[in-house]
């Protein structure tokens, strides 16, 4: 049986991975339909949504469907936890790449307001977050996994830094206040999915270590 069980964890770690291919696609979607102004890009990265929603809900039924069928402990127990916690975040990430779409058709309406420099960056530095945080968990690497978690502080630096750019814009000229609160908001949307990666990587520490390391970052 014990076996049979391993055949099946690798088969939910397959799925997983498969999700967050698929999610890495939807943000780097939604940054090109944003640079690019490609608003039939942006809604296809919105229309793709529902299949990083349905592999969600398939990763949390067979999750429990080996709960309830194995009983694991232990470290079979953390990785299938593990697992279905990690589908839900990146769930989120791609409802946030859908966000970053929607506010890139609507500044297609407008005039660019200005070259994007920070907000590529950004969403670079993001990504490999995202990559990082799932190679931490085929790996079973916490030493990645804690550098993902020390990495969300330059995006939230980047993030402070995006803000006080376009609230000059903003003060300087009211014309932009539209196109300067939607940057502002893919800003806080790329934020957002860093903090995902990062739980993704807190995730990867307990599913090796057996520690909870949220909102401890001494042990971060």
């Amino acid at each position: 049986m014990h076996r049979h069980l391993d055949d099946e964890l690798k088969d939910l770690k397959d799925q997983l991975l498969r999700m967050g291919a698929l999610v890495e696609t939807q943000i780097q979607g939604a940054l090109r339909a944003l640079i690019e102004r490609d608003a039939a890009l942006a809604n296809q990265v919105i229309e793709n949504d529902h299949q990083v929603n349905a592999l969600d809900v398939e990763v949390d039924e067979n999750g429990l469907r080996l709960l309830a069928l194995y009983q694991p402990a232990a470290r079979d127990l953390r990785f299938i936890t593990t697992a279905m916690k990690i589908a839900t975040e990146l769930e989120r990430m791609s409802d946030l790449a859908e966000n970053i779409c929607e506010r890139a058709i609507e500044l297609n309406e407008e005039p660019q307001l200005k070259p994007y420099i920070d907000i590529p960056r950004m969403a670079n530095w993001t990504l490999s977050m995202v990559k990082e945080s799932l190679d931490a968990f085929v790996n079973h690497d916490a030493t990645l996994a804690r550098k993902v978690c020390a990495d969300d502080d330059f995006v939230d630096g980047l993030t402070e830094q995006l803000f006080r750019e376009l609230l000059s814009f903003m003060i300087e000229n009211p014309q932009t206040i539209s196109r300067a609160i939607r940057l502002t908001f893919i800003g806080k949307y790329l934020e957002r999915i860093a903090d995902h990666a990062t739980n993704v990587a807190e995730l990867v520490v307990y599913m090796v270590e057996g520690k909870i390391i949220r909102h401890t970052t001494g042990d971060r």
